[in-house]
């Protein structure tokens, strides 16, 4: 069961189009067998959602930062409390508890760059917790969630010489 539940995750990792007859076939075992096992990743919030990876550069002129946050734990929660008042804004796509110099990694997408300074001076360093920030804007994308962004075209032409 286990095997089947990490592979279900796995296929739908890589891909979260596939459907449940065609991970059946994958894996030859019932579309039934594996309906359940979805539903029961969902209800465990094993599963959270499905998404799509997005190439922004070919979409719009939209920002994404990544934003280093250091901060003062509090007593009885740690870092647990923080996360949730960082999370709770529109403009946090991601958030992680990371080791370094910095307690969290806030990813922020933003229409511009002032929009993610605003964010950073208006909502984020204002928390009670919050002792400093370290703003990075991303430049150029070149692979997210294992996808590469632009594969090199490999010319597999014969040469033909004189």
């Amino acid at each position: 069961m286990e095997y089947l539940r990490n592979k279900i995750v796995s296929i739908l990792t890589s891909d979260a189009r596939v459907t449940p007859a065609e991970i059946a076939d994958m894996l030859t075992v019932s579309e039934e067998k594996i309906v359940s096992i979805i539903n029961e990743l969902e209800e465990q919030k094993i599963i959270l959602g499905y998404t799509a990876t997005i190439n922004k550069e070919k979409l719009d002129d939209s920002v994404m930062a990544l934003i280093e946050v250091k901060v003062t734990p509090q007593k009885g929660s740690g870092f647990e409390d923080i996360a949730k008042k960082i999370c709770k804004y529109s403009q946090v796509r991601s958030c992680y508890l990371i080791s370094g110099d910095y307690d969290f990694m806030v990813i922020v997408n933003e229409q511009t760059m002032k929009k993610v300074a605003e964010f950073v001076h208006e909502k984020l360093a204002v928390i009670d917790e919050v002792i400093s920030t370290a703003t990075h804007f991303v430049l150029k994308g070149y692979k997210e969630s294992g996808i590469i962004f632009e594969e090199e075209e490999i010319d597999d032409r014969l040469v033909v010489s004189p």
